[in-house]
């Protein structure tokens, strides 16, 4: 294969897209726009990957859907298939967001809470990969983790879990 496949969307299942669409502006400040709204919503992260000297490279972020478990379009049927409900019994697909110098994950997390989410963890180092991260469920029951870098020299906190 000369060029790998593309990964371009993941779409996390709600049953009120509109509220899931709400609920991720406001935690994460994102555009999210209804295509069509309660029906299909695309989360817009907004800018590009910055590059080694912090102005933004050629390569925009990834967007992501919300969509409406009661009918999951696209599909060749109009009415859509079973299931139409959410899955909340075992793992579902988690979904890593890399924070915004100018945010903190306990920004996030203390909205998110608010807004209905359970927190999963706080304050852990991931050493493999140089990151600090926490976790979230959102009230629709998609796991979201927050990471932030840990730099050249990571200065972990001793309230951190680590591996």
């Amino acid at each position: 294969m000369a060029y790998p496949n593309t990964l371009i969307f993941v779409d996390l299942p709600s049953d009120d897209p509109a509220a899931s669409a709400r609920f991720y502006a406001e935690v994460f400040g994102w555009d999210v726009e209804g295509r069509p709204e309660g029906v299909f919503h695309r989360c817009v992260p907004g800018q590009n990957f910055k590059v080694d000297d912090g102005s933004q490279g050629p390569t925009g972020n990834l967007h992501l859907g919300i969509y409406n478990v009661g009918n999951a379009r696209p599909h060749p049927d109009p009415k859509g298939v079973e299931p139409r409900t959410l899955s909340r019994d075992g793992r579902t697909v988690r979904t890593w967001i890399l924070v915004s110098e100018d945010d903190s994950q306990e920004r996030i997390l203390s909205t998110a809470e608010r807004l209905g989410a359970t927190i999963l963890w706080r304050n852990h180092f991931w050493k493999e990969f140089n990151g600090f991260n926490s976790a979230f469920l959102d009230p629709w029951g998609n796991t979201l983790v927050l990471w932030s870098k840990g730099g050249d020299d990571p200065q972990i906190p001793a309230d951190h879990t680590r591996e």
